[in-house]
């Protein structure tokens, strides 16, 4: 049911300090470029060879170790129709400028026991009207994503819709270790 509130400030802190952390960006770097790999060796429908076509990112909130394998989003192009073919990922939330990282862990709503979400969100520059947009996606467009839609069978009990994205990741918490190993569990799909 509901979570005591050592263990909600935990997670928030666990959560931003993730934001500066370049080996869990690597990390994200690794899933991706696994994801990657899998739609490469996948042929087009229409029979053709898939040849890398990457877009170009400017990234926002980003650890500046890590931010030259940020600067693009992996993708792919079929030699014969020309079809458009890009993988799933943890580095990026659609065509947003800032990391999924932060769109999830500054989207959490602001108040007295998030005040650390109010400080990193001001370190990075993130606005509040922003972060407000981000929480209105969360509660009202997230939970209809083909990502959940194929991901949301595998948290028991369910994740709580109306309190995202803090019931999804109060699911990431435990040790660095623990967390990582849930987030590389996930079918990062289609």
């Amino acid at each position: 049911m509901g979570e005591s509130l050592s263990t909600k400030i935990e997670t928030i802190k666990v959560c931003h300090t993730l934001l500066q952390s370049p080996q869990f960006f690597q990390f994200l770097v690794q899933i991706d470029t696994d994801l990657a790999a899998q739609m490469h060796a996948s042929a087009c429908q229409c029979g053709g060879v898939l040849h890398r076509a990457n877009y170009p990112r400017k990234p926002k909130a980003c650890p500046e170790e890590v931010l030259f394998e940020f600067q693009s989003r992996w993708s792919f192009c079929c030699n014969l129709c020309r079809k458009r073919s890009t993988p799933m990922s943890v580095r990026f939330l659609g065509r947003r400028v800032y990391v999924a990282l932060a769109v999830v862990v500054l989207a959490v709503k602001r108040n007295k026991i998030n005040a650390a979400t109010t400080l990193a969100g001001e370190a990075l520059g993130v606005p509040e009207r922003t972060s407000a947009r981000w929480r209105q996606w969360w509660l009202q467009v997230f939970g209809a994503t083909a990502l959940w839609q194929a991901q949301c069978a595998r948290f028991i009990p369910g994740v709580e819709l109306t309190e995202l994205p803090q019931s999804l990741m109060a699911r990431f918490t435990g040790t660095a270790h623990e967390a990582r190993r849930m987030l590389g569990r996930l079918e990062w799909t289609e």
